[in-house]
């Protein structure tokens, strides 16, 4: 990678060059980028993302927001899981290892490792964020249970991962072609009030050993927010929104909470369950 142009800096965050070392396809629209970063393999949080200029020319003009789904710092890279939803992101997906990108981050909020048992809710794209909070909770000798929903087998994502950094992996999927058929909020309201993971510490103990950390839908993110009220379990959540700045700057991702409208950008993307006015 060629010496990194510093064009800004806020706090721990900053615009630079990377190199693409490995760009994976691995499920239809999925893509896995690996990128060569010092500063943010170093600097970067669960939870936080970058803003990424997916061509060299002006269009597409804004960048595109993506989670960072993991990072090594020993060989100083990060890794960025995305899903091809528009013309930003399908550019993004042509492009050859070897080029370099313009990234801007880390951006955003992190994760707080609160107790000691963590339940992991991802529904579709929202193991991007819950994959790297995964690993930094397993390195801190936390007990991981991780829920994967998706709409077909074909689009779980993680799971193997997952299982070997020692996590326990449960999927559903709505077709039923692999793991339990449903959605994922309903396999977990079934496993917490049957006791399967409250016995732990969960919801029968007042979930004093126990919090809940969700990405995906806002739909979704709604009911696993009420399922965590209902069991007494906290709850932080990871908000998607469309961005422009990465910043709060221009004030176009706001999200409505108890104390009034935040960017999900800058005040984000995680925020406590409870704080949200769904």
């Amino acid at each position: 990678m060629r010496k990194l142009r510093l064009h800004a800096k806020i706090n721990q965050m900053i615009q630079e060059n990377v190199r693409i070392l490995e760009h994976e396809k691995l499920a239809p629209k999925y893509f896995l980028l690996t990128l060569s970063s010092d500063h943010i393999s170093k600097s970067a949080k669960p939870g936080q993302f970058v803003n990424v200029k997916v061509s060299d020319g002006i269009i597409p003009l804004l960048r595109r927001p993506l989670s960072i789904h993991d990072v090594d710092a020993k060989n100083k890279t990060f890794k960025l899981l995305y899903e091809v939803v528009g013309p930003g992101t399908k550019i993004l997906s042509a492009r050859k290892v070897g080029e370099e990108i313009s990234v801007l981050g880390p951006l955003g909020s992190g994760f707080k490792i609160e107790k000691d048992i963590l339940i992991l809710v991802a529904g579709g794209m929202g193991i991007a964020p819950l994959g790297f909070f995964a690993h930094e909770a397993l390195k801190n000798k936390k007990k991981v249970h991780v829920f994967i929903g998706a709409k077909t087998k074909e689009l779980v994502l993680c799971e193997d991962g997952l299982k070997l950094l020692g996590a326990e992996v449960t999927v559903a999927t709505e077709d039923g072609s692999y793991g339990e058929k449903g959605l994922i909020t309903d396999l977990l309201h079934s496993r917490l009030t049957t006791n399967n993971l409250s016995a732990e510490g969960g919801s029968a103990s007042g979930g004093q050993l126990t919090t809940i950390y969700s990405c995906g839908p806002k739909g979704m993110l709604k009911e696993v927010a009420s399922i965590a009220k209902q069991n007494k379990i906290g709850c932080q959540i990871s908000m998607e929104a469309y961005m422009a700045c990465g910043i709060g700057a221009c004030k176009g991702c706001p999200v409505e909470t108890v104390n009034g409208y935040k960017m999900v950008c800058k005040d984000g993307p995680i925020f406590n369950a409870e704080e949200i006015k769904w």
